[in-house]
């Protein structure tokens, strides 16, 4: 087996313990403190790290986009990510993170890449509530690190995780509408007062979501995590068992991202298919991670299917197909 096949069995692995690793990366000083703070990204996504090649200026091209760059016979957009968050490098942009999220490829130029930490998902913590850019999906928590300055524990590092998904949403818009209803094909039909219950921690990604349904005749829930996801469900089949009545009377279909604060989409669909009251619920995880490695681990977790984001035509299909088995 290549170190490379080695590297995306053992990140696959790390999965199974609600686990992931997060690439940690400088942008710069912000505008409004001075400080240079850490940024992150999910390594699943990262394709390669190089020092920044030569970059061709596009005409009428959004101010945050860089240019083009040929990366190995490949032509992609190349992001001024320090630009596009309110921060100035102080050495230059010299690194480019080559990234794959929902179909596209593209390159965020960034200061330097400081090192990958593994983390457990309930070190990070949704920054919706908090944070009012829509740049930052979550905050997540470093323990340790080096020694403060009187000799004890320095305090946790605090690394902002982007919220990629909305990032190209702005500064590379699609010219087509969200969803057109006239794509999406007939309505579901679901049992009278049945919902679809939905987890993701992209506030643009939940807002698709909800159009899609919606354009499927479906009554949804939208949670912002798998923890919230799973306490949802967890109510629902105490409640359904204390009336007699079949889950399916209540959810029609789970619908899950992968990358959550607290819990992620493989832990979920775990967790639902160990449980005797909710094991006959279909899942399908709706994701950004791409590429043979996540699927097959979605195929081993028990998930009932696997959509990549965002075509709400393919979305539908695929929750028209599962619910027919």
């Amino acid at each position: 087996m290549s170190s490379s096949m080695r590297d995306i069995d053992e990140r696959t692995n790390l999965t199974n313990n609600n686990q992931f690793e997060l690439l940690l990366f400088r942008l710069g000083e912000a505008e409004h403190s001075g400080q240079s703070e850490l940024f992150g990204i999910n390594v699943f996504k990262v394709r390669e790290i190089l020092v920044m090649p030569p970059v061709t200026t596009v005409v009428g091209a959004d101010p945050s986009i860089l240019g083009m760059a040929d990366i190995r016979g490949q032509v992609i957009p190349v992001i001024d990510l320090p630009r596009l968050v309110g921060c100035k490098p102080r050495g230059g942009l010299g690194i480019l993170l080559v990234t794959e999220y929902a179909r596209s490829t593209q390159g965020f130029a960034v200061e330097a890449v400081e090192e990958i930490v593994r983390l457990e998902w309930n070190q990070v913590h949704s920054a919706e509530a908090s944070v009012r850019t829509g740049h930052v999906t979550s905050i997540a928590k470093l323990e340790g690190g080096p020694d403060g300055a009187d000799g004890g524990a320095a305090a946790a590092r605090l690394v902002q995780v982007l919220d990629v998904e909305q990032i190209l949403r702005d500064v590379l818009p699609t010219r087509q509408p969200d969803v057109d209803p006239g794509e999406v094909g007939p309505q579901l039909q679901l049992r009278p007062g049945a919902r679809v219950i939905a987890a993701d921690d992209s506030a643009l990604a939940r807002g698709l979501i909800e159009q899609g349904l919606k354009a499927l005749g479906a009554p949804v829930v939208m949670t912002k995590s798998g923890k919230e996801a799973w306490e949802l469900l967890d109510r629902i089949a105490a409640e359904a068992a204390s009336h007699g009545r079949p889950i399916h009377d209540d959810v029609a279909l789970v619908l899950t991202d992968l990358e959550m604060p607290e819990m992620d989409g493989f832990t979920l669909t775990r967790k639902i298919k160990a449980d005797s009251r909710l094991k006959s619920l279909p899942v399908v995880i709706h994701s950004s991670l791409s590429g043979e490695a996540s699927e097959e681990h979605v195929r081993k977790v028990g998930a009932d299917a696997y959509v990549a984001k965002f075509v709400a035509k393919e979305l539908a299909d695929t929750i028209r197909t599962v619910l027919s088995r």
